[in-house]
């Protein structure tokens, strides 16, 4: 949606599918509304009973509404019947062919990330649209740039999912970023019966770059317009979205108003809401010329074919150019040149109903028609699966799709110079999410994350992030959202994930719940030159220790450090519990140490390391609790990495409740059980891929 209304929230609204009444009372009393075109106020203030404003005619009011929402209801049930009953005597269509299809699984459905949405409209007129049949594709086309955008695409790509019944085929013109979250996301998704492709935003920039443009889209405003030369050209018709549209009604039912164009109607249209098109906002305003209040480009359809014989291009290219001698720029993007095109020929239109296009503020499961779609390859690795293995769902998750999110929030990074920059790696899921802004103040430089959550936990997050000065002030931290499926933390998963989106030639592996000293990172980087990382295959170790009190005065150098750990107040990490986690890093050789010095694998060795961004990735069959880093250490001893521990680098581990999975392993012995399998199964993976040496593997943890 362009211009007054374009920085606004904007809902679709339909009539048929009226779900969850008791969450969408007040949609009714909008649906009113459009029908009187007069506004209903829902003010907070004006609709409570004991309100000083709420009068006795405020309570006719609301009951006179009250009894037109069970009118519409009734109206609806009606509808729905009859609608039911055409389809049934409908004839089943054959399936298309969908090359492209990922075969996806839906995710989990939060209604919450519906922002919120409103059915209303004319029923009489709804039932009267031709059927769209079962299996037909409908197209939809987006223009995504940027991460807002593509984070705001995912509300849009919801909200038509939760409603549809229909395949769907997503056109994303993107550029490099939006595409790359987007294949991802949409790729471990997996909803059925979703086609998804990718047109270079960048390659149709001098289509349009000529074109002086003061809306705050940017040249991305203005790419609607060459939809016709960028869509294939078998391409009969398409809708085309703005990324903040919400669905709250199956698309099929917008599909089928392609039926009612006559003539020579090719662009499906709601009317402007705002004033701007009148050009009475402000003394001297001078908008574009429109037919009255002008139409709003949020959301278009398009009759792909007919506009080419038309020839749509030559139209809105001659008619910008004869608009631009005099008004110099557009100030609503494509938007002002569409309207300026239909002011010359109002012929082209076909005026949507207002409901299809509710261009409010912010205040303001269907059923699947391919159930069997699935992706075989999964299929198949499941299928290899003995089902009566008590480690069945531990081995289940090693081969489980994860709906991934990367870069949620904005990041920018310029790259060093010197080729030695460092990115802090780690992973979190909600609970953890206090430490964020603590790691912020000691790791100045980037860091990558990996969060699991849930779709109503990566809005909390949002609005966390969005109201933490530490976190908006630091552009070089890249948020990638994991989103929950299955009963297990899949904590190397989230570090693979973390890993494989970072942009510096290093990483120093960490965990969530440590904070790494002041000037670590600058450290790091001159030690990546001292040790020449860039050429050898080395591990560099920063030593790790805890404090069990949750206000410390944290360790300014190595020296204070010493006195703490003499005092009580810091201790070894996991010196309790897990001492041959990192005994082998020596730490009373590294009390007095000043130079680097080398020390040798053990058994259960589990360091935290700065390693080249080339290292192998962690196992996945380790989840929740326990061996999911040893595991990974163990495979850099096999590929003959060197362990380097740094003498003037240090991190410290902050106390934390325990999390639900040390918690499972601690009291269920069948988790206990698995674990060891799992471990075992491992090492015969690691004799299997690297021989010979691997053997040790196995003598070490029989000696343990």
């Amino acid at each position: 949606m362009l211009g007054i209304c374009r920085g606004r929230r904007k809902f679709l609204a339909a009539s048929l599918t009226l779900l969850f009444v008791p969450a969408f009372t007040w949609i009714y009393l909008f649906s009113g509304s459009f029908e009187d075109g007069k506004a209903v106020s829902l003010s907070p203030i004006e609709s409570q009973p004991h309100s000083p404003h709420y009068t006795a005619s405020n309570q006719r009011e609301r009951e006179s509404l009250e009894i037109r929402m069970r009118e519409v209801e009734e109206e609806n049930r009606a509808l729905r019947k009859q609608l039911s009953l055409a389809q049934s005597r409908s004839p089943t269509h054959r399936r298309g062919n969908h090359s492209k299809t990922y075969s996806m699984e839906e995710g989990t459905g939060d209604s919450e990330s519906l922002r919120a949405g409103i059915v209303a409209g004319n029923s009489s007129e709804c039932g009267q649209q031709p059927a769209v049949e079962k299996c037909e594709t409908i197209h939809v086309a987006i223009v995504c740039a940027g991460y807002n955008a593509s984070r705001d695409v995912v509300t849009l790509v919801k909200s038509v999912l939760f409603h549809r019944r229909n395949p769907l085929h997503f056109h994303l013109i993107a550029d490099a970023i939006a595409k790359q979250i987007l294949a991802t996301l949409f790729q471990t998704w997996m909803v059925p019966a979703v086609r998804i492709d990718f047109y270079d935003a960048d390659e149709l920039k001098s289509e349009v770059s000529w074109i002086p443009n003061k809306h705050y889209s940017g040249i991305y405003g203005l790419m609607k317009l060459v939809l016709t030369k960028t869509l294939p050209s078998n391409l009969e018709r398409v809708i085309v979205l703005d990324t903040d549209i919400t669905f709250a009604t199956d698309i099929a039912e917008l599909w089928a108003v392609f039926h009612k164009f006559k003539g020579q109607q090719v662009l499906g249209l709601v009317e402007n809401q705002s004033d701007w098109y009148l050009g009475n906002l402000w003394k001297n305003h001078r908008p574009w010329p429109a037919l009255g209040r002008g139409y709003n480009t949020g959301v278009i359809l398009l009759l792909l074919d007919k506009l080419r014989k038309m020839k749509w291009e030559q139209m809105w290219r001659l008619t910008a150019e004869r608009e631009l001698m005099s008004m110099l720029s557009t100030s609503l993007a494509d938007q002002d040149i569409f309207n300026a095109v239909i002011k010359q020929n109002p012929f082209l239109v076909y005026q949507l109903p207002c409901f299809w296009n509710v261009q409010l503020s912010d205040h303001t499961r269907s059923e699947q028609c391919y159930r069997d779609v699935s992706d075989l390859k999964l299929q198949k690795q499941l299928s290899e699966l003995d089902e009566d293995d008590l480690c069945y769902e531990f081995r289940r998750e090693r081969f489980t799709v994860h709906r991934t999110h990367l870069y949620f929030l904005h990041y920018e990074y310029e790259p060093a110079s010197d080729n030695t920059d460092v990115t802090l790696v780690a992973q979190l899921s909600m609970d953890r999410l206090q430490m964020l802004e603590a790691i912020c103040k000691h790791w100045e430089g980037p860091i990558s994350l990996a969060l699991y959550l849930s779709d109503a936990e990566a809005q909390q997050f949002l609005r966390y992030a969005q109201g933490s000065e530490v976190l908006m002030s630091r552009r070089n931290v890249g948020y990638h959202i994991v989103y929950k499926e299955g009963q297990f933390y899949p904590v190397n998963l989230l570090r693979n994930v973390a890993m494989k989106h970072i942009s510096t030639p290093y990483m120093f592996l960490s965990d969530i719940d440590f904070l790494p000293m002041y000037g670590l990172y600058e450290y790091l980087r001159k030690s990546v030159i001292q040790l020449d990382l860039a050429n050898t295959k080395k591990a560099l170790i920063v030593p790790a220790f805890e404090t069990l009190r949750y206000r410390l005065s944290f360790p300014k150098s190595k020296a204070e450090l010493l006195s703490m750990l003499d005092m009580g107040t810091l201790f070894t990490f996991r010196y309790h519990v897990w001492t041959k986690g990192h005994a082998p890093t020596n730490f009373a050789k590294w009390r007095t140490a000043t130079t680097p010095y080398q020390v040798e694998w053990e058994a259960d060795f589990e360091p935290y390391v700065v390693v080249r961004r080339d290292c192998p990735e962690y196992d996945r069959r380790f989840v929740g609790f326990g061996w999911n880093k040893v595991a990974h250490i163990m495979e850099l001893d096999a590929q003959e990495y060197e362990f380097i521990v740094l003498p003037n680098a240090y991190m410290i581990h902050m106390p934390h409740a325990p999390s639900f999975d040390i918690t499972k392993f601690r009291s269920n012995k069948q988790y206990r059980i698995c674990l060891k399998t799992l471990k075992e199964e491992f090492q015969q993976d690691m004799s299997r891929r690297y021989g010979f040496a691997a053997l040790k593997y196995l003598t070490a943890e029989n000696n343990s």
